[in-house]
């Protein structure tokens, strides 16, 4: 197969993934505060949620949302609500210890769960999906199209956010510098909500 009619989708993918936003933003401050090695699972919760959210909007689930008016409300108002319950747990931090236990990293349903209730991910992938639907025969094909692009850039990208996130864990030295820190990242996560209520 030609790879040149892929180029504008792995193009889109890596715009997409790499650019910041709501997972980003996660993926930065868990690894200033745990470190890469405990933001594993969130990076890879992300990446698979992402995934799925293209494979199931390739397939044509989108397209139910996408038809029922309520439901978006409802998925809006829900996944606002998600992402600032996080982005508060974010400026409530202090420094971190990244070789305390005690303190639990985001989980890996977490990470799922921030793209599955986020609507921005699912217009985004939507648009994939019906920007692109002339690179594959089936809705099948396209789903797996999607869903392998998406999750691998997103594995990708999420753990260069985290390492930025771990190199920043390493220069900033006092309490003062991190509680700001904390609320700058908090507040890119709760205005990534913005977006959101735009379209």
């Amino acid at each position: 197969m030609n790879s040149a009619p892929l180029l504008p989708l792995f193009l889109f993918v890596v715009i997409a993934t790499v650019s910041p936003g709501g997972a980003t933003a996660l993926a930065t401050a868990s690894g200033a505060q745990f470190g890469f090695r405990r933001s594993i699972p969130l990076i890879i919760g992300i990446a698979i949620g992402l995934a799925s959210l293209a494979a199931a909007s390739a397939a044509g689930l989108a397209g139910l949302f996408l038809a029922l008016p309520s439901f978006q409300i409802i998925l809006k108002a829900v996944g606002s609500i998600y992402l600032l319950w996080l982005a508060w747990n974010i400026m409530r931090s202090g420094k971190p210890n990244l070789d305390a236990k005690k303190e639990k990293p985001i989980s890996f349903v977490a990470g799922i769960l921030l793209l599955w209730l986020n609507p921005k991910g699912w217009t985004m992938t939507l648009g994939a999906a019906a920007s692109f639907a002339a690179l594959a025969s089936s809705p099948t094909k396209l789903a797996a199209l999607l869903g392998a692009s998406f999750g691998i850039s997103a594995l990708v990208s999420l753990s260069i956010w985290c390492v930025a996130g771990l190199v920043l864990a390493r220069l900033l030295r006092t309490e003062m510098h991190w509680r700001v820190t904390n609320v700058i990242l908090g507040l890119l996560l709760a205005a990534s909500i913005i977006p959101i209520w735009m379209e």
